[in-house]
C-alpha cells in the first residue's frame, strides 16, 4: 500500500489525542487504567495505590510513584477503541510537576478533567482549566468518586459554571446522591444503567440497561429526582452543543466511580465521539501546518529510565502532519542536521513495541534520541518550526553535591540527562564551579524525584543543600560580574545559556536596584513578580 492509498487526512480523523488532568488524588491513573480495561487493552486493572495486595497502575512505572501513590511523570499509552485510535497521556497530578503537565498539554487535542465529587474544583484543577483555556483545548469533565459521600450534583455544576465560566452540560446524571450510588441516567436516551460492582474494580463492571418505567419502579423517588433535575437543567440551557464544546465555551459532564469502573465507558465513548481528531497545527510564524503536508512532529517530552536494563532515553513526539515511517531520515530543525529514526516505539506505560508507521495525532517514542529536547521540531521535505516550549521559572533552589566522589562520571552523566529531560533546571555559578551546580525546581518534590533517579538510574547518590533564594531576575551578561558581588545575590547561567540572578528576598532586591539604577534587572519570579 502506498502513501497515496492511505492519506494522512483519513488516518488523522481516526485519532484522538487526549490528556487526563486533575488535582492530586482525584483518581487520574485509576481512570486511565479503567479506560484501558473498557477498551479491552488490558484484562485486569492494577487499581488504586495503597490498597494491599493490588498491583500498581499501568501508567505509574517509577518506584517512587508506586511508593507515594501519585503520578509524577507523564505516561503515553496508545490503544484502539472501535474505529478510533486513542493516544492517552496520563499527566503528573502533583502541582510540583506542573511544568511536565504543561508540556503534555502542548501535544494533545482535548482533555478529560477529573473532579473529586467531595472536593469540587481544587487549586490545581483551576490552574489546569486555565492552561486548557489559553491553549484552546476542549474539556470533557468527569465527576469521580460518586460511590463516596460528597456534594450534590447540582452544586458541583454551579461551581464549574461560576469558577471556570464554562457551561457544564451533563450527558449522564447520577441516580442517588454521592455515597448512595444507584446508577446513571443517560440524558440522551432517558434510560438507566444500573451497575454491579466487581471485586476490587479489577474487571469491567456489569450493568443492566433499563427503561424509564422499570427505573421508576425499581428506584422510585431517586429516579424521579434525577429526571426532574435533568429537566430543570435543560430548561435553563444546560444542553450539549458540539460547536460550543469545541470552542471551549461548554464542557460535557459525566458522573462515575473509576475505582469500580462505573461510568467509565461513557467517558471513553465521549472521547471517541466528541473529542476532536488531529487538526492542522499552528507554526511559529502563525501559519497552519496542513495535516496532509509532508511529515512533521513536535517533541514534547524526554524520558530516561523507562528500561532499567538498557538505561535508554526516549523522546516523545506528537506527529503533526504526514506519514511517519520508521527508518526515515528527517531534519532536526534546531540544529539543521539530519536525524535517523531507526528506533521508534509506541508505548503502553512502561512496555513498548516497535512502530513502523504513525499518523497525525499519534505519539511515538524515539529511542536514544540524545540530540532531541522538549520543544524541538522534526520535519521532512518542507521546513517548519513549531512554537518553542516555555520554561517555568524555578521557585526553590538546592546545591547539588555528589555523595560518592568515585562516581564522578555517573554524576555528570545523570545531571546532564535529567536536566535535558526537565526533571530540574541546572544552573552553573562561578562562585561554586562545575562540581556543585545549583538545581532549580517549581516544587520541592521535584528534588526528591531528582535524587531518587540519580541514585536508581545512574548509581550516583547526591546531597542537596537548600539555598535561601526567593526571587529570580533576568540580567545582562555585561552586568553579571558587578551584580554577582552583592550580598545575598548569586549570578547563575542556566543550561540553555540564559543568565539569571538569584536574590534572597524582595527587600534585598530593592537595595540592589537602588545601588545599581543603571543595570537592567527584570524580575521573573518570586514575591515581586507580576
Amino acid at each position: 500500500m502506498t502513501v497515496d492509498d492511505v492519506p494522512a487526512r483519513d488516518e488523522s480523523l481516526r485519532r484522538r489525542t487526549i490528556a487526563v488532568i486533575s488535582h492530586p488524588d482525584a483518581g487520574k491513573s485509576t481512570l486511565t487504567e479503567a479506560m484501558l480495561l473498557h477498551a479491552r487493552a488490558i484484562s485486569e486493572a492494577g487499581a488504586v495505590h495503597g490498597k494491599r495486595g493490588r498491583a500498581s497502575t499501568v501508567s505509574d512505572w517509577m518506584e517512587i510513584e508506586r511508593r507515594r501513590g501519585i503520578s509524577i511523570s507523564s505516561a503515553a499509552i496508545q490503544f484502539p477503541f472501535g474505529d478510533t485510535v486513542i493516544n492517552l497521556v496520563d499527566t503528573p497530578g502533583h502541582s510540583d510537576f506542573s511544568e511536565d503537565t504543561y508540556r503534555v498539554l502542548s501535544a494533545v487535542d482535548a482533555a478529560i478533567m477529573l473532579i473529586d465529587a467531595a472536593k469540587g474544583l481544587e487549586p490545581q484543577t483551576m490552574r489546569l482549566f486555565e492552561v486548557c483555556r489559553l491553549r484552546g483545548i476542549p474539556i470533557i469533565t468527569m465527576i469521580n468518586k460518586w460511590d463516596r459521600p460528597g456534594r450534590t450534583a447540582l452544586s458541583l455544576l454551579d461551581e464549574i459554571r461560576d469558577r471556570t465560566e464554562l457551561l457544564p452540560t451533563p450527558l449522564t446524571w447520577p441516580v442517588g446522591e454521592a455515597g448512595y450510588f444507584r446508577g446513571l441516567l443517560d440524558v440522551s436516551t432517558q434510560r438507566m444503567q444500573r451497575f454491579a460492582r466487581t471485586s476490587g474494580g479489577a474487571t469491567v463492571a456489569d450493568w443492566d440497561d433499563i427503561d424509564a418505567e422499570e427505573a421508576l419502579a425499581s428506584e422510585g423517588e431517586l429516579w424521579q429526582t434525577a429526571v426532574d433535575e435533568v429537566e430543570l437543567l435543560q430548561a435553563d440551557g444546560y444542553e450539549h452543543d458540539t460547536d460550543t464544546f469545541l470552542a471551549g465555551i461548554s464542557t460535557p459532564v459525566y458522573f462515575g466511580a473509576a475505582v469500580h469502573n462505573i461510568g467509565v465507558h461513557h467517558a471513553l465513548e465521549a472521547v471517541s465521539a466528541l473529542a476532536p481528531p488531529a487538526l492542522p497545527r499552528e507554526t511559529s510564524d502563525g501559519a497552519q501546518r496542513a495535516i496532509d503536508a509532508p511529515f512533521s512532529a513536535y517533541v514534547f517530552k524526554v524520558q530516561t529510565g523507562l528500561d532499567s536494563a538498557h538505561r535508554d532515553r526516549i523522546a516523545f513526539m506528537r506527529v503533526c502532519s504526514g506519514r511517519f515511517e520508521r527508518g526515515m531520515t528527517v531534519t532536526h530543525e534546531r540544529t539543521g542536521r539530519p536525524f535517523a529514526t531507526k528506533y521508534a516505539h509506541q508505548l503502553f506505560g512502561r512496555d513498548r513495541e516497535t512502530v513502523d508507521e504513525a499518523w497525525p495525532g499519534d505519539v511515538v517514542g524515539l529511542v536514544n534520541a540524545t540530540m532531541l529536547r522538549p520543544g524541538d521540531t522534526l520535519y521532512d521535505a518542507e521546513p517548519v518550526q513549531f512554537p518553542e516550549m516555555p520554561r517555568f521559572i524555578p521557585e526553590h533552589f538546592r546545591v547539588v553535591r555528589s555523595a560518592d566522589m568515585s562516581k564522578h562520571k555517573q554524576f555528570r552523566k545523570g545531571l546532564a540527562s535529567l536536566d535535558e529531560e526537565g526533571v530540574v533546571q541546572l544552573m552553573r555559578s562561578e562562585r561554586r564551579g562545575d562540581g556543585e551546580p545549583i538545581a532549580g525546581a517549581v516544587g520541592p518534590l521535584q528534588f526528591e524525584v531528582f535524587a531518587a533517579r540519580m541514585e536508581a538510574e545512574f548509581s550516583a547518590p547526591i546531597r542537596l543543600d537548600a539555598l535561601p533564594y526567593e526571587t529570580v531576575c533576568d540580567i545582562d551578561a555585561d552586568d553579571a560580574e558587578v551584580l554577582g558581588r552583592e550580598r545575598e545575590c548569586e549570578v547563575v547561567t542556566r543550561s540553555d545559556g540564559r543568565m539569571l540572578m538569584l536574590v534572597s528576598n524582595s527587600y534585598r532586591l530593592r537595595v540592589v536596584q537602588r545601588l545599581h539604577p543603571d543595570r537592567r534587572i527584570t524580575i521573573l519570579g518570586g514575591a515581586d513578580a507580576a
